[in-house]
């Protein structure tokens, strides 16, 4: 007997210190939950649950419902489908739960029970005009999703297992002049920092790169050694058009307050990142601003915010950049766009498109990518690109319709991973090249580009003197380069209707307005000044260049190697630049733009930086003078003889027909881009 009250005793008191040790879990766990720590609040209230006596059904499914809200965050879904059921069972469940289920439910694939459920939250729902709005979403998709998956699209997506690891991978962006680096966001053993992020359980992200090397092969990802990542949250970072700015969307930690995102600004100096800077955007200190995009003009930065005025949920949001780290008023991008639901990643294809994924409109599950090319209508990709997990994330490699974006398919613990992308669909593109005649390509160039279809574009080029623009078939283009202290140059290409997706490359050589340029491919007959036919080529060129820019006047210059007399040298190199000059005037150029000039012997050829590259026994600077042609391997001679032998221009006014006799201005300079006419 004595015996058997000690064993109920100590029944008694392991059930009270149970009870004591649940309630203390969930005080923790509220604790967590309050400040967004969702991992470690998960851990408490699985904990009270797990404490809790079968009997309690009301508190079962009270502690149920908390776990089940901190699994829904954290994207473990099965955990938290299995937690909302109990929810049901213990008949703690309202109509958000059975929004929730369906939700759930169709990111698992199981879209016959995601429609029960559904229509379950939308008879309950009568009252809740946004989750209502929801509701009926959610069921739309749930009827049509397996139709649109069976149906499928042109898309191939391939998970990039060179860019993942065991953790999260996601927010890809390319960058670089030739988009041969890509940054992305990753929770990786690599990340900065020891503990374990108590929202994710994870450590905390930070931003990676990856770089393509000459062959076109991506490299393994790498650590970026500045200070641009921290012991804080980093990632979901994008690119001003000119690659001199990041921003990038940063958490930082704190115990005692709940969390919000926002945005921080990053300066390229050299090679390096500077420490983030944030940029102010409100100063509303209780939202997040995340999820940076800047517009393809670099006027705009949209972003994903939670502040007041939207459309519930998560909403996309733009504000003018009045300077890298200044911004304007803000603007909601309103509907279509917006929704009830979550709008978040939003992204610009270099054609303009917009791209973001979103929860709110009809799709397969979880987060859909989706794309408008005018913002009224919403376009859908459909499968394999969206598929029943989280879609998102979206970066573009060139005017294709390829690149990466992210998704946690198939992850059973919700982590994000890497995907690339492709699309056949044709996309016919430009791509120039603006450099110096001789020289080095021109950074500071510009291109106007006008079309009879009433195109007229005023483009940048890159670091390397490229461009890239997407045209249409069937329309002619003018493209006139331009740069300050240069000549332009004129292309002019009409597009053809294509099968498949093509390139036109164009040069745009521009001649230097303060050095002699080499007029390459220019041949007269042995000792005489008569040219040959094969000369035709290069000098109708010259009379293009001289017809695009008619208010520069020309010395034309002809030049001998050392070899004969100097009275020799110097009459025949007279004789071919007069010959070079008559077919010039004989093809309607105005005799007085042009200055023939014989030099013989006189000028020998200095040598620049791109020659130098290409004879590799001469350096930048060198003079080929008779003195250092002798001192040369005699089976050089030849080659240095040849690159003497030369016909050149330079540039003497770039004021002809700009006066009057007077001295007034009588027509503006031609170095103007040309009309849509």
């Amino acid at each position: 007997m004595r015996n058997f009250v000690a064993y109920i005793y100590i029944i008694m008191c392991t059930l009270l210190l149970g009870g004591c040790g649940a309630d203390q879990a969930v005080k923790k766990g509220d604790k967590f939950w309050a400040v967004g720590e969702y991992y470690d609040a998960a851990a408490q209230y699985r904990k009270a649950y797990a404490q809790t006596p079968n009997k309690e059904r009301t508190t079962r499914g009270e502690r149920a419902m908390k776990l089940a809200e901190c699994y829904r965050r954290l994207n473990q879904t099965n955990k938290a489908i299995t937690a909302y059921k109990n929810v049901v069972r213990y008949k703690k469940d309202d109509s958000l739960t059975h929004l929730y289920l369906g939700q759930l439910y169709m990111r698992n694939g199981n879209y016959k029970e995601a429609a029960k459920a559904f229509a379950v939250a939308s008879d309950s729902l009568k009252n809740d005009s946004l989750h209502l709005k929801l509701a009926k979403v959610g069921l739309e998709s749930a009827q049509k999703a397996p139709g649109w998956k069976k149906e499928g699209s042109a898309y191939t997506v391939k998970r990039m297992d060179l860019f993942n690891s065991r953790r999260d991978d996601y927010a890809p962006m390319l960058a670089g002049d030739a988009d041969d680096q890509l940054y992305f966001t990753s929770t990786r053993n690599q990340a900065q920092g020891d503990e374990l992020n108590a929202i994710t359980g994870t450590k905390s992200a930070d931003i990676f790169y990856a770089q393509k090397d000459e062959k076109g092969k991506w490299g393994k990802p790498q650590v970026i050694a500045s200070e641009l990542n921290s012991a804080f949250d980093e990632g979901a970072c994008c690119f001003s058009p000119d690659g001199k700015t990041m921003y990038l969307t940063q958490c930082q930690t704190d115990p005692t307050y709940p969390r919000y995102a926002r945005i921080m600004v990053s300066k390229r100096s050299d090679a390096a990142w500077s420490k983030p800077q944030e940029l102010i955007i409100s100063n509303d200190t209780t939202c997040s601003f995340a999820h940076p995009a800047v517009s393809p003009d670099g006027q705009w930065l949209y972003f994903v915010s939670d502040m007041s005025g939207g459309m519930g949920g998560l909403d996309i949001w733009r504000c003018r950049l009045l300077s890298a780290t200044e911004a304007g008023v803000m603007e909601n991008l309103g509907a279509p766009i917006n929704t009830p639901g979550d709008e978040m990643f939003p992204t610009f294809r270099p054609n303009g498109d917009f791209y973001f994924s979103s929860s709110g409109h009809p799709g397969l599950g979880g987060l859909d990518v989706y794309f408008t090319t005018d913002g009224r209508k919403i376009n859908h990709p459909g499968y394999p690109l969206n598929s029943q997990a989280d879609d998102f994330g979206m970066t573009f490699e060139g005017k294709l319709n390829q690149g990466f974006f992210c998704s946690n398919r198939g992850d059973l613990r919700g982590f994000d991973h890497i995907y690339s992308f492709y699309n056949p669909e044709i996309v016919q593109t430009i791509k120039g090249w603006v450099y110096e005649q001789d020289g080095y390509e021109l950074p500071a160039a510009q291109v106007y580009m006008v079309g009879n279809d009433g195109t007229n574009l005023k483009l940048s080029v890159r670091s390397d003197g490229s461009f890239v623009q997407e045209i249409k078939p069937d329309v002619d283009y003018v493209l006139l380069g331009t740069c300050k202290g240069y000549l332009n140059h004129q292309e002019q290409i009409r597009v053809q209707p294509a099968k498949a997706s093509h390139e036109y490359v164009l040069q745009f050589p521009l001649a230097n307005i303060s050095a002699p340029v080499l007029i390459e491919n220019i041949f007269y007959d042995f000792n005489k000044a008569t040219l040959r036919p094969e000369s035709k080529t290069a000098l109708d060129q010259l009379v293009v260049l001289l017809n695009q820019n008619p208010n520069v006047t020309i010395e034309l210059s002809a030049h001998t190697d050392c070899r004969g007399s100097d009275a020799y040298n110097q009459r025949l190199s007279q004789q071919r630049a007069e010959s070079v000059v008559a077919y010039l005037i004989a093809h309607g150029i105005a005799a007085d733009r042009l200055t023939p000039k014989g030099y013989g012997e006189s000028m020998p050829k200095r040598i620049k930086a791109r020659v130098a590259e290409k004879y590799l026994f001469l350096k930048e600077g060198d003079v080929l003078t008779e003195e250092m042609i002798n001192a040369l391997p005699e089976e050089l001679h030849e080659q240095c003889h040849q690159m003497n032998r030369r016909t050149e221009f330079k540039v003497l006014r770039t004021t002809y027909g700009m006066f009057d006799k007077a001295g007034k201005l009588i027509q503006s300079p031609a170095a103007v881009p040309p009309s849509k006419d």
